[in-house]
């Protein structure tokens, strides 16, 4: 119960209301008192006949020209419009008092954590994010406004940091709290002027949760400190250039160049030219190859292994001292070079098979991390959907759609041959189908595979039975996307069509969520 009292500006009139309420025993809740003679007051509700006659002696105090019920007090009224302002907004706003603490934020500031309201409510704003010192900021005596670039959920947004001052009794302005802002953008169209957190591609950019993942996160992190050349092992599409630019930007060398050379796009003689540049000629004035651009940085050289065997004397050479010549130069350059290789390919069976050079092997492989294909962690797949959609979102100027039922079992059962690329690039195709915001498993179109890799350590948890059933259920998920209809399967795996209409019944394949 809001009661809006009018009334005339006399002393200990408020007290009298106060009196009434408490001879009553009306608890009071909240009170509110307008310079224009209104007196707000909230109060539990009570009985007609009691609101009745409370009405009416509040109506008997001196100086009370009128009094009536209202839905809200105004404090009440403008938090409600606040809060209705900002859950319009798509982007994720939050508010942070003098303590550093969140308390109060929109339901997009709750989508992006992925979490409850009051998992974020109460929560040190440094926690949230750890590349901005909201204390130091608020204890200046001129906090202004800042603009920060921050990574979270390996998604890049401008955070916009803006202070709140209120006007004190002597008319100044005192800071009363902080709004911070996100806008998701492009790295591309970043300010150069604006503050940036390590890279554009360090490791808050990679995503996964799985037990590997982490492993090989905080193995990369070690590495990434030390000068000696390292090898990225991996399938296709695993991300191992990704890998390599966020050792680059977590290392000293993070302000130098990474500089990218593909050692299976260019015929041998182009190659030499390119990581080692060419003398001056009659009609050019030399070139500087990539070796001596990156002087200072690192050079990743992109599968090592496809190497011709002449490149690999030249970088052996390179990897003893430093040093190297230009392509029709005598004199010997020196430079300051990390180098990082990536391959697909075994090279240890390689030298095996005279295929590589095994002096250089050795040269390459003083450190080695090997990226997992995704079919071993699969539980890496549903953040990493999370990402791929928020990005592609982003880029179509669309609303991140909401997911069908068991669309992330679904992601998680497949064996995704072509990795984390592969899993993009589906992930993309089934957001240019999309109809009526929901993502389905229609929309999404996956090749037949074989499954055998569909068991992995993560789904090999339970009993046989348990096993069994997951396995069942990943096959004929799969093999549903080109026979939909049970007569179809049942054909296909030459079983009865009654058997696989209660396999697809008891593992609810085919049936709209």
């Amino acid at each position: 119960m809001r009661l809006q009292v009018f009334c005339e500006d006399r002393l200990g009139l408020t007290r009298e209301l106060l009196d009434i309420l408490a001879r009553r025993s009306i608890d009071l809740r909240g009170i509110e008192i307008d310079q224009v003679g209104i007196i707000y007051l909230n109060c539990p509700e009570i009985e007609f006949d009691e609101f009745r006659q409370l009405m009416s002696e509040i109506r008997l105090i001196s100086g009370v020209t009128d009094v009536r019920k209202i839905q809200f007090l105004p404090a009440e009224r403008e938090h409600r419009e606040l809060r209705a302002l900002l859950e319009t907004l798509s982007d994720p706003v939050f508010s942070v008092n003098l303590n550093g603490k969140v308390d109060m934020a929109n339901k997009a500031a709750f989508r992006l954590m992925d979490c409850k309201e009051a998992d974020v409510i109460g929560e040190i704003a440094n926690n949230l994010f750890p590349d901005f010192n909201f204390t130091h900021w608020l204890e200046r005596d001129n906090a202004g406004q800042m603009c920060r670039q921050v990574v979270l959920s390996g998604m890049d947004y401008l955070m916009e940091v803006m202070p709140v001052y209120v006007t004190d009794n002597e008319d100044k302005d005192v800071l009363a709290s902080a709004v911070i802002q996100l806008k998701q953008v492009s790295m591309s169209h970043l300010p150069t002027t604006l503050y940036r957190t390590p890279g554009e591609h360090g490791f808050e950019h990679l995503v996964g949760q799985s037990s590997k993942f982490r492993a090989l996160v905080n193995q990369a992190k070690k590495f990434a400190m030390l000068d000696a050349p390292l090898l990225i092992q991996g399938e296709t599409g695993t991300g191992k250039e990704l890998l390599a630019k966020a050792c680059h930007q977590r290392s000293h060398r993070a302000e130098q160049p990474f500089l990218l050379v593909n050692c299976v796009s260019m015929p041998d003689d182009a190659a030499e030219t390119e990581l080692f540049g060419c003398a001056p000629g009659l009609d050019h004035d030399g070139k500087k190859g990539q070796f001596e651009q990156a002087d200072g940085g690192t050079v990743f050289l992109y599968e090592v292994g496809e190497m011709s065997p002449h490149l690999q004397i030249k970088l052996l050479r390179f990897m003893q001292d430093g040093t190297f010549r230009r392509v029709g130069e005598e004199r010997e350059i020196k430079v300051d070079v990390r180098v990082i290789c990536s391959t697909q390919k075994n090279l240890a069976e390689r030298v095996a098979a005279g295929q590589f050079r095994e002096d250089l092997f050795y040269r390459l492989n003083v450190l080695s991390l090997t990226v997992p294909p995704l079919r071993e962690r699969p539980s890496d797949v549903q953040p990493l959907a999370e990402l791929f959609l928020n990005q592609f979102s982003a880029e179509l100027g669309q609303e991140k759609p909401a997911l069908q039922q068991g669309i992330p079992e679904f992601l998680s059962q497949y064996s995704w041959p072509g990795n984390i690329r592969q899993l993009r690039n589906v992930l993309f195709r089934a957001m240019t189908q999309i109809e009526e915001g929901c993502l389905t498993k229609d929309d999404i179109q996956l090749p037949e595979t074989e499954q055998a890799a569909f068991l992995t350590e993560e789904t090999m948890e339970g009993s046989l039975d348990d096993i069994m059933k997951r396995y069942e259920s990943g096959i004929l998920s799969n093999l549903y996307r080109s026979y939909p209809s049970t007569r179809k399967l049942a054909k296909r795996l030459s079983v009865s069509h009654t058997a696989i209409a209660n396999k697809l019944r008891e593992y609810a394949i085919g049936k709209k969520a």
